[in-house]
């Protein structure tokens, strides 16, 4: 062989281990960013009472416990009618009022509910086994986010719990339907006007997340797996409420046979106003995640059409939120109450 030939080979040589070393550095460049091994993730946050500095001052996901006692019938959100117990028919047993419940307890899109009068406790309850009840009530919900509870749907209503009132020895008496058709609309409207639900994206400046990543990253402020793949949720500060922040990305790279290697570009936000008590402080707890995941994982908070937030955006989402709070609370509708929750739902 010539050194001509020698020569030609190992510059083709080099080339070639040129190509292949850019070819790995592109790779690594490239491929989506890993949790630290065996790292130990002390939340930066208490996701109860979060610290935060001044200047940031605002379906049920998570596996969590119920809550003990149910949500009560309420005559601000409710039709409600009494339905008296004949005295021969009194007491009614918990057994025997929850063999007349309807299957199912919805009149079309809106939630039903019976509730008993306990004769040992004086309270209003779901009929639970063991127990006596000396009177009963049916409502049903005026208004959700389907919309404002209608014509037909009282109807079914009325059908439903007649048939209870029949089984168990009661007589109802039902309120005007256009009344309660015209109050459940005046309701709906408020609530469409006042309902507010927040979102905000972090993306990727540049190299892409693993699952892993956002997980480590995300359980530093409080952060938890749901049940959802692809979802984590910040747990309210009492069991069995909703939690106060999802974050969501790709499911899809959550279920990959190979999580490592999933490209997560971005991940979202997401508040829904009603559904958190105020003194949660969710919308700075939300802000300051936000920046500090898109600072710690090398990214940039947008809005849903990709167009960056800034601190004066926030700070006037911040006081338009602070209002909307003071609205709920002056129509007895306080963000994260009972009524709010099932109204806002």
């Amino acid at each position: 062989m010539s050194n001509l030939q020698i020569g030609l080979a190992v510059a083709g040589g080099l080339a070639l281990a040129g190509v292949v070393g850019y070819n790995t550095w592109m790779t690594r460049k490239n491929a989506p960013r890993q949790a630290a091994p065996d790292a130990l993730v002390e939340p930066a946050l208490d996701p109860v009472e979060p610290s935060f500095s001044e200047a940031d001052v605002h379906a049920t996901d998570m596996a969590l416990p119920t809550p003990a006692k149910k949500p009560s019938l309420d005559a601000l959100i409710d039709v409600i009618a009494p339905l008296a117990l004949d005295p021969s028919a009194a007491p009614v047993s918990g057994e025997a009022a929850i063999a007349a419940l309807p299957a199912t307890r919805r009149a079309g899109t809106k939630p039903f509910a019976v509730e008993g009068l306990n004769t040992r406790t004086q309270q209003w309850e779901s009929p639970v086994p063991g127990q006596r009840y000396s009177a009963f009530q049916a409502g049903v919900q005026l208004a959700n986010r389907t919309g404002a509870l209608n014509e037909i749907e009282y109807s079914e209503y009325v059908v439903k719990a007649q048939a209870f009132a029949d089984a168990v020895g009661a007589t109802p008496e039902f309120p005007e339907m256009l009344d309660e058709v015209a109050r459940a609309r005046e309701l709906d409207q408020f609530a469409s006007a006042h309902d507010a639900q927040l979102g905000f994206t972090i993306r990727a400046l540049n190299a892409s997340w693993s699952p892993g990543y956002v997980h480590q990253n995300a359980a530093r402020f409080g952060f938890v797996a749901g049940v959802i793949p692809g979802r984590m949720v910040l747990p309210a500060a009492q069991e069995g409420l909703p939690p106060v922040l999802i974050l969501g990305f790709d499911s899809q790279a959550a279920l990959a046979e190979d999580p490592a290697q999933s490209a997560i570009r971005e991940v979202s936000l997401h508040l829904d106003v009603a559904q958190a008590e105020r003194a949660e402080r969710p919308f700075v707890r939300i802000r300051e995640a936000a920046f500090a995941l898109a600072q710690g994982m090398d990214g940039v908070v947008t809005d849903d059409r990709g167009q960056p937030l800034n601190a004066e955006t926030m700070d006037v989402i911040g006081s338009e939120l602070e209002t909307l709070y003071d609205t709920l609370e002056e129509r007895d509708l306080a963000a994260g109450s009972a009524v709010a929750r099932r109204l806002f739902s």
